[in-house]
Parts: structure tokens; sequence; C-alpha cells
């Protein structure tokens, strides 16, 4: 794990003997949410668009970010997400060796650095990438015997300068042609990416 490895990255990793992680790595976030975002006046008010649906059954055009949901649509969606979390929670009990009822005592979202989940055997040792290949080698039986090899190769600095100034040169056109919509077109582009349970954190963590 190295600065942030929670929730989804907390998942993917709990199926592992040995956990490695830096002493301040954002992790745990051993949770699980739901967004269907309704951006129906924010197309109606703002762009003055509108969205008829035809369907063949009545959850047919769910999930749908167009409308607000029905209390029957709330209710499956709380159901996945309690079965994501119980699912989520059993299995990281397993890899952490411990019961599901005291991983809970540190899941339901909580967030931890490194040194904490540590403490709460969420994490076993701390150190980078470089401790976790020796770790992964030994285990392997081949600590005396490989070699690593970096993938994909580096690029120039011009390779990135020029590639960094056409994804902004797209973004500055695209904002120019939207003005003052240009930061609502931005949260529907996001909006229209989150869909369903989420193995996520509730929030963007902004490092600077």
């Amino acid at each position: 794990m190295s600065d942030v490895a929670a929730s989804g990255g907390y998942y993917i990793a709990m199926g592992c003997d040995t956990i490695v992680a830096h002493p301040n790595t954002i992790t745990g976030s051993i949770g699980v949410f739901g967004v269907i975002p309704n951006v129906q006046g924010f197309l109606n008010e703002k762009l003055g668009i509108t969205v008829d649906h035809v369907s063949t059954g009545k959850f047919a055009d769910m999930p749908t970010i167009t409308r607000p949901m029905t209390e029957q649509e709330k209710e499956i969606m709380q159901n996945q997400i309690n079965q994501i979390y119980d699912t989520f929670t059993s299995k990281a009990a397993q890899g952490r060796g411990m019961s599901q009822d005291q991983l809970k005592e540190y899941a339901s979202g909580r967030v931890w650095s490194g040194a904490e989940a540590k403490e709460r055997k969420l994490v076993d040792v701390f150190g980078g990438l470089e401790e976790a290949i020796a770790i992964a080698a030994k285990k392997a039986g081949i600590q005396d015997d490989y070699r690593l090899k970096e993938l994909p190769a580096r690029k120039t600095f011009m390779e990135e300068f020029l590639g960094g100034m056409s994804a902004q040169a797209k973004e500055q056109s695209i904002k120019a042609e939207m003005g003052e919509l240009y930061p609502y077109y931005k949260l529907y582009q996001k909006a229209s990416n989150i869909k369903g349970a989420q193995a996520r954190m509730p929030f963007d963590l902004v490092v600077q």
C-alpha cells in the first residue's frame, strides 16, 4: 500500500497473507455505499433537456440518473449494499484471521493511517514496494534469484510535456465552449460514472 489504499484498495489487498504499508498510508474505509445521482433538475433547468422513458418492465431502466428512485428501487439498492458489506467484512475478517464482529469494529467506512491499521492488525508490516517485492520473492523461494523490469518505459520529458498540453488544450476548449455551464458539465460527467454500490471512500481526498 502506498499513499492511499482504502475501500476498494483494501478489498483488493485483504486476500494477501502479508499486507505491507507505509505508516502514513491512508487505508481501511471498509464500507460500502450506493450512489444513484438524480440530474433531472440539472438537465431541465440548466440545459433545457427533458427525458422520456419507455420500458418493458417495472425495473427495466434501473439504475437511471434522469429521475428520482422509487421506494422499491431504494429498497433493492439497500439490500445490495447490505449484501456487499457482509461479503466485504466476512472476507476481510477471514483474511485477517479474526471474527467478523471484531473486524466490524474497524469497518463501517472508518479510515486509518498505516500505523493505526497495523495496531488493529489490518496491516502486517511497514515498508514500500521494494519490501513487498522482497517478501513475495522470499515466499516464492527465489529471494536470491530474481530481477525487476519496470513497465511501461518512462516517457521522455517532451512526451510528457506534449501529452499534458494536448489534454489541457482539450479541457480549455470545452471550458471556453460551455462558459458558466462548465462546472455543471464536470459534475454531470463525474456523476455519470458513479453508479450502483461503491467500494470507495465517501469523499475525495486531496493531498497537497
